[in-house]
């Protein structure tokens, strides 16, 4: 039986067709609004993010500009702190120059006239006090040169000395030289030396001395009434050549507090005010000690504690020194020959009164003709007409120079050797002194053997044949 279709859904062919293009038309509209909304989102989105970029490129050109600004201001502010560096750096070297030949001249003074009174035969007695003095001399002299160098020490650019020397005699010689000031304080110096170390070793016994009178005078001054020991022993052969000692210095005096166990050995460094006002000094002591160490290759050590006392050590290599040197060492000394010096006529170029005195002493006492002129000027006068054999030129001198007035001498001069005998600081001048035409440089205090050496040498001519 066949069910009969209501007459409102028949539809025909083309409505039909446009109810289908009808739907398609509003599923189209529907895809273009959804469309619509996706694309406004992602472009307020786009727009969004394209904002944010925009104020952090702001923001970081803004910081940028800023940092730039602060980077030249910094930059600028280094620039005039380098150049007042460089200023300051200049004041200091001529400070150190000038105040360098200040404390040299007198000092020349000290060792000229200690040489002087050795030879002239003094009792066992004053002999004692005289070599004292003139350790104390060449002490503080060495001590001088650290101090006012004591940058060039840092950087370990000061030159390690190597000569036989006699170990034991070199800390009598501290000791001695320490041994009023350990008594005033009621303090007693006791030295235990090792006797399984050879008597001559090799090595720099200026630095030796330095180190120790620095440690033992460290001692004493902290030490009331107490014991102050030396020890010096053998740690060990390393090899047939070398040998290894250990040194330590013990005291019984206030100690150093944990605290302060290292901070004490930077320069300019003491425990407290209060310590530098009670015990003064300048704190470079222990400084200077662990400088020196480090230069000679070893480190200092310290065990303290307060109330207790201090024990400072260290370890230090040595060449031992071989029988066939002592012939070399003769050869050495016996290149002087004082008889053909004898009626040799020197000028000496020198202001100081007392160092005139002193150069002509030596001098004459080897029957070496000596004529003196007090300032530049004058010698320049001299050297043009008197003949001499040799001008010792002192360099810092009131009206000209020595370097000029040699200048000026050899316009008219070419032969006579002219040598520096002078206290300036010579590491910055060598080549001024020599483009001059100064023949040699002796550095005031000198050593008496070395001083006549080079007399020898240029009243040979050996100056000429070397250039």
């Amino acid at each position: 039986m066949l069910t009969e279709v209501p007459n409102s859904l028949l539809y025909t062919e083309a409505e039909l067709t446009q109810k289908i293009e009808d739907k398609n038309s509003e599923i189209e509209d529907v895809k273009n609004l959804k469309l619509g909304k996706i694309t406004t989102v992602l472009s307020i989105a786009l727009i969004t993010i394209l904002t944010l970029l925009t104020l952090a490129l702001y923001k970081n050109n803004k910081l940028r500009a800023r940092a730039n600004k602060l980077l030249k201001q910094k930059n600028a502010e280094l620039l005039a702190e380098k150049e007042r560096a460089e200023k300051a750096s200049a004041v200091k070297a001529q400070f150190l120059s000038t105040i360098t030949h200040e404390l040299r001249t007198p000092l020349y003074a000290v060792t000229g006239l200690t040489h002087l009174l050795l030879e002239e035969n003094p009792t066992e007695n004053q002999k004692e006090h005289l070599n004292s003095l003139r350790f104390s001399g060449e002490y503080l002299l060495s001590l001088i040169n650290n101090i006012l160098d004591l940058n060039k020490l840092e950087a370990n650019k000061v030159e390690v000395e190597v000569t036989s020397f006699n170990l034991k005699k070199r800390i009598s010689d501290v000791l001695i030289a320490l041994n009023k000031a350990a008594e005033d304080r009621g303090n007693v110096l006791n030295l235990n030396f090792d006797s399984n170390i050879p008597k001559t070793l090799k090595g720099d016994p200026l630095k030796i001395s330095q180190i120790l009178i620095n440690l033992i005078g460290n001692a004493i001054k902290f030490t009331k009434s107490g014991e102050i020991n030396i020890h010096v022993l053998k740690a060990k052969d390393i090899d047939a050549h070398k040998i290894l000692l250990y040194f330590e210095v013990e005291d019984n005096g206030v100690g150093i507090s944990e605290k302060k166990k290292y901070d004490i050995f930077e320069n300019f460094n003491q425990e407290s005010l209060e310590i530098n006002r009670k015990y003064g000094g300048t704190g470079l002591g222990l400084s200077i000690v662990k400088n020196l160490l480090s230069l000679l290759g070893s480190e200092i050590q310290l065990n303290s504690t307060v109330g207790k006392g201090s024990k400072f050590f260290f370890e230090l290599e040595f060449g031992l020194f071989e029988e066939t040197e002592v012939s070399v060492k003769k050869k050495v000394l016996a290149k002087v020959n004082f008889e053909e010096m004898e009626g040799k006529k020197v000028l000496i170029v020198e202001d100081n009164k007392i160092n005139q005195l002193i150069t002509r002493k030596i001098l004459e006492k080897n029957k070496i003709v000596c004529e003196v002129a007090d300032n530049g000027e004058i010698a320049v006068e001299k050297a043009e007409n008197f003949s001499y054999d040799l001008i010792l030129m002192d360099i810092h001198m009131p009206g000209i120079s020595g370097v000029e007035a040699t200048k000026r001498i050899r316009k008219f001069d070419m032969r006579t050797p002219v040598i520096a005998l002078t206290a300036v600081t010579l590491a910055d001048h060598m080549d001024e002194f020599y483009a001059n035409g100064i023949t040699d440089v002796i550095p005031k205090p000198y050593k008496t053997e070395e001083f006549f050496l080079k007399l020898q040498k240029a009243f040979r001519g050996e100056y000429a044949m070397d250039s």
